[in-house]
């Protein structure tokens, strides 16, 4: 079977699935040493033909790892090293948009980036990095993860949504919520702009699917339950449809992987520091490029 270029990383909930064998049959299972620290374990799966790489965020046993404590540039990096050139990944964001509903499936199409105290840049000191995120998700995978929520026919979606990043861990006040809703936001959570970012700066082509866990705080009026969080935050219907759509993602990622695989990339995700290469500030190897002036 040809080496792997496709990468998906898990988000919440994660743990459970893998527990669960839900990704087909695992070849090998490694972290990977980058100039950037260890990254989280990297599974390699292999099912009808095709085989990719598969990371889970936030640990493999269970909510283990926060989203402002995820090494995101050793976990990029992981995967450039292992040869992987497209990602798709998915995380639980809070709605801010009462169109979107606890158990919806999000494609989103563009980030807001409020993070404030993670390393968000490959190049730090180096006079590198600008490059352009008119499309911060790479939309020809969008495109993919569109037709594939279509084709499952069983589920609630939506083709776009603009994602807002916050530093976590803590959830956002009611206040900061309602700013986020006049910034234009849709969802708010704590891990895709990081990640999408740093594929680009690798020239990766980097995508994502929403699963939307809750309504952010303010949005709709929920009462604290003690010792519980966002299942704290749903009606008994709404823990249903969020709990139906995590078993949909397997599906859905599959569906997806299987289209893109043997296509080739047309997008301008792969050439997002072509100015670099054109002026000879670097070469073509990039990931040798960034341990020339990391280390």
């Amino acid at each position: 079977m040809a080496k792997p270029t496709f990468g998906v990383i898990g988000g919440s909930r994660a743990y459970d699935l893998l527990a669960q064998n839900s990704f087909g049959t695992v070849r090998a299972t490694n972290p990977v040493t980058t100039p950037f620290g260890e990254s989280a374990p990297i599974h390699l799966f292999e099912k009808d033909g095709y085989s990719y790489r598969f990371l889970s965020r936030h640990g493999e046993e269970g909510y283990e790892v926060t989203a402002p404590f995820v090494n995101y540039r050793a976990n990029i990096w992981a995967m450039a090293e292992l040869g992987i050139k497209q990602i798709i990944s998915w995380s639980q964001p809070g709605s801010l948009n009462q169109r979107l509903n606890p158990g919806d499936l999000v494609i989103p199409d563009d980030i807001i980036d409020s993070s404030t105290k993670r390393e968000s840049t490959y190049y730090k000191n180096s006079g590198l990095g600008f490059i352009r995120m008119s499309n911060p998700f790479c939309p020809e995978i969008r495109e993919e993860l569109i037709t594939a929520l279509y084709s499952a026919g069983n589920c609630d979606y939506h083709n776009d949504g603009v994602y807002l990043c916050t530093e976590g861990p803590r959830l956002e006040t009611p206040a900061e919520i309602k700013m986020y809703r006049k910034w234009g936001a849709d969802m708010v959570g704590m891990t895709l702009a990081t990640e999408a970012f740093l594929a680009r700066e690798l020239e990766i082509c980097y995508s994502s699917i929403c699963l939307i866990s809750n309504f952010a705080e303010g949005i709709k009026e929920r009462s604290f339950k003690e010792g519980e969080l966002f299942e704290g935050m749903l009606r008994e219907d709404e823990k249903n449809k969020v709990e139906r759509s995590i078993t949909l993602l397997p599906e859905i990622l599959e569906t997806t992987l299987q289209k893109l695989s043997g296509a080739k990339r047309t997008c301008d995700c792969g050439k997002a520091m072509e100015r670099y290469r054109k002026n000879g500030k670097i070469g073509d190897d990039l990931l040798a490029e960034i341990r020339s002036f990391s280390s």
